[in-house]
């Protein structure tokens, strides 16, 4: 199979063509170079996805399987255009956060999107879903609904997620802020969590390409409550220091946000007209060969990667030892 995936130096799109060129495809990716080096033996065409003159490097080869990672409406637009014409499929990876409403557990592929963002460019992450929408829309009406596939993808985690959510909470438990070993933890248990592992979900992508598989899916890993995920990336690290609960208005009250970003406890989803967005059925892609591995081994994996980084510790997401620190002296003085 000759693969073109648009992108393939950052997380995702490398793993994607490091698998495929595992399974013995030919891999080429088209992308500016500077979120990091390809895979080995994939072949880099370098352009600016911005111009206009961006796919000329490509758009005269003939290609089995398009894969694509982009959040820019304007860049799936042109790509589409521009492959068209010499691309037999189109695998396009969007993400759960297409659908307009969040709320309900276990919604399908059925369920209503958002509105598509008009623009060309996604001027930030407000509108992601929106974005990511339109991008749908390019692809289908490009390629038709027999040459397209969409994996809306759920929260990716695994080695390389730079995001730091799959990360924290394995490498917090196994490097503790304070004497004690004590970890803040929201007081939330039942809150869905979920998590695919980034080389789960490259495998079931290439895995589709070879067979032609066309349609949309929801790609996404097995819904866990927040306790559940929690004693897991506890019993990865070791970890046998006491938690401390903290109610979710607290954390709100002293600064403290949910899901993702600096001063954060990541994954937790406080806001329930989120809590769908965890729990899409995954019954079409799981049908479709979609197989996913045991969180256990991904948080191992993901702590593994925390420790050989030269700056490990919290990124990206989390709580600095300080900022733990600061909050657990203030809930002991509340409990004092």
């Amino acid at each position: 199979m000759d693969l073109l995936v648009l992108g393939g130096t950052a997380w995702l799109g490398r793993e994607i063509a490091r698998e495929a060129v595992a399974r013995g495809h030919s891999v080429t990716c088209l992308a500016r170079g500077e979120a990091g080096p390809t895979a080995d033996d994939v072949r880099l065409v370098a352009a600016d996805r911005d111009r206009p003159d961006a796919y000329d490097g490509v758009s005269g080869d003939r290609w089995d399987a398009v894969v694509d990672v982009a959040r820019h409406p304007g860049h799936v637009r042109r790509a589409v255009v521009a492959l068209e014409p010499v691309a037999a499929r189109y695998l396009f990876v969007s993400s759960a956060n297409v659908y307009a409403g969040q709320r309900e557990l276990g919604a399908d592929e059925e369920a209503a999107l958002l509105s598509p963002l008009t623009s060309d460019v996604m001027e930030s992450m407000e509108s992601y879903g929106e974005a990511k929408v339109a991008c749908e829309q390019a692809v289908l009406e490009g390629f038709g609904v027999d040459r397209t596939l969409v994996a809306r993808a759920g929260l990716i985690g695994g080695p390389g997620d730079r995001s730091g959510r799959s990360g924290y909470w394995p490498w917090r438990f196994s490097h503790p802020s304070n004497p004690d070993e004590a970890v803040l933890v929201p007081d939330d248990p039942q809150v869905p969590t979920a998590v695919i592992d980034v080389r789960d979900l490259a495998a079931w992508l290439v895995g589709r390409a070879e067979a032609g598989t066309t349609g949309a899916f929801n790609a996404a890993g097995e819904p866990r409550p927040l306790a559940d995920h929690l004693a897991v990336a506890r019993s990865v690290a070791g970890h046998s220091g006491p938690l401390v609960r903290a109610s979710p208005s607290w954390l709100a009250e002293h600064g403290v946000e949910s899901w993702m970003g600096p001063t954060s406890l990541p994954l937790w989803l406080d806001d329930p007209a989120w809590h769908g967005l965890n729990t899409h059925s995954t019954d079409r892609a799981r049908a479709a060969g979609l197989v996913t591995r045991p969180l256990e081994q991904t948080l191992a994996d993901t702590l593994a990667w925390e420790r050989s980084r030269p700056d490990p510790g919290p990124h990206g997401a989390g709580l600095t030892d300080q900022d733990e620190r600061r909050l657990l002296a203030m809930l002991a003085d509340v409990a004092g």
